[in-house]
């Protein structure tokens, strides 16, 4: 399986993207230049009702990204100046920045090893020491559903609503094969460029199952406005640029191609670093002596659509073989170096090292791999072979005689 370390492979390879999509996007940015409506224009509507269709949730809002689309989740919900609010510590800032940007707590909770999703039990039993509860959201990392049962249940038994953070999943699909985002009071998604369906720029969408909140949510994000220049609500700023709704409606067509293709390189990865040895997520490290671990893969209607394809490596070695790949023109990401309850805006929370273990050890052991559609075979090997050779594992069968069955396998 060795590999010419000429080859490079890019962490993202959006101009790969865009080649296969210029004919298409050209003329709609044309189209919104030559009409003028710039923001909140037709394409914008046109966008949420096609979102809302294929996340099968009755209504969809635009915003201008995934961050304000958590705000206005939870302004919408009426969170406010010390209320609390449950959310995982392995994950993007923008979950608990929102949360702290109303004056309310984030309460951090730790993750299951095996999904890097929030841990339903240790959810549980922090709702529990909570005195002015308002909401819980889980957060779907890495394109990987949170236990969307498990939460519902914890939401009833504490009154609260759930809020889905699908920042980094549309698309995917729960146990019962739902699509995430439509199951909680509110889902939230982020456009950023690096998503599975990213915007050429920022932007943002919400979606839910009731009317009135979506009444509240689109006069939110227009300063609390209806009709124009009559103010209900205390808003936000966060419309939708035209051009962005655009260029995403064209890119919604090809979806669900993309996921295929991403799904198709991870199951490349999987045969090559489990024929060497590897181990699913969530095994720990003194069951043998692999030092990777894989993503966990639910099993079907669940769907994992791997808007990140992140191992996990033992022994402390994460980061010399982030600098190892590197130099063999291999680009990585560490999704998250340091987990939100460690962070220094938070360290008035009064959380310690060694206060949720599982983030900490995520935090300082997984790597994210190279997972975009448009991988060749011979990047796909590159990556693979690179890690198997650094971390001293014995590549098995070759990858070449796995990869026919794996892509008929979608």
């Amino acid at each position: 399986m060795s590999t010419p370390s000429t080859v490079t492979v890019p962490l993202l390879d959006l101009k790969a993207q865009y080649a296969t999509l210029r004919a298409e996007i050209e003329p709609v940015v044309k189209s919104v230049l030559e009409s003028a409506a710039y923001i909140m224009g037709p394409d914008c509507a046109g966008l949420e009702k096609e979102v809302a269709e294929y996340c099968k949730t009755k209504h969809a809002a635009g915003c201008a990204n995934g961050s304000d689309a958590i705000l206005l989740a939870l302004q919408a919900l009426g969170v406010g100046a010390g209320d609390e609010v449950i959310c995982p510590s392995y994950t993007f800032f923008a979950t608990a920045g929102s949360i702290a940007r109303l004056g309310a707590k984030p309460v951090f909770v730790d993750i299951d090893p095996k999904t890097y999703n929030l841990c339903p039990k240790h959810t549980r039993e922090v709702a529990k020491q909570c005195r002015k509860l308002k909401a819980i959201i889980p957060v779907h990392l890495f394109g990987q559903a949170a236990d969307m049962d498990a939460m519902l249940e914890i939401g009833r038994e504490f009154n609260v609503p759930i809020v889905e953070d699908c920042a980094q999943a549309i698309g995917t699909r729960d146990n019962k094969g739902i699509d995430v985002g439509g199951r909680g009071v509110i889902g939230t998604f982020s456009f950023f460029p690096s998503k599975n369906l990213g915007a050429f720029g920022d932007a943002g969408i919400i979606t839910t199952n009731d009317p009135a909140l979506f009444d509240k949510l689109c006069m939110l994000r227009m300063h609390g406005m209806k009709p124009k220049y009559y103010h209900q609500l205390v808003g936000i700023n966060s419309r939708l640029d035209s051009l962005q709704a655009a260029m995403l409606r064209v890119k919604l067509r090809h979806l669900e191609a993309w996921h295929a293709g991403r799904q198709r390189n991870a199951d490349f990865y999987n045969a090559a670093f489990q024929a060497a040895g590897a181990k699913i997520s969530g095994t720990p490290w003194a069951a043998d002596s692999s030092p990777l671990r894989i993503p966990f893969r639910p099993a079907a209607p669940a769907r994992h659509i791997y808007n990140q394809y992140v191992i996990r490596v033992a022994g402390g070695k994460r980061d010399a073989l982030r600098d190892h790949l590197k130099n063999l023109n291999i680009g990585t990401e560490i999704y998250y170096p340091v987990p939100l309850h460690l962070q220094e805006c938070f360290t008035d929370l009064g959380y310690k090292a060694g206060s949720l273990p599982e983030s900490e050890g995520a935090a300082n052991e997984t790597l994210a791999l190279p997972i975009y559609p448009e991988l060749t075979k011979e990047q796909l090997q590159h990556v693979a072979s690179s890690v198997i050779a650094f971390l001293g594992m014995k590549p098995g069968a070759t990858v070449e005689s796995k990869s026919p069955a794996m892509a008929g396998a979608h």
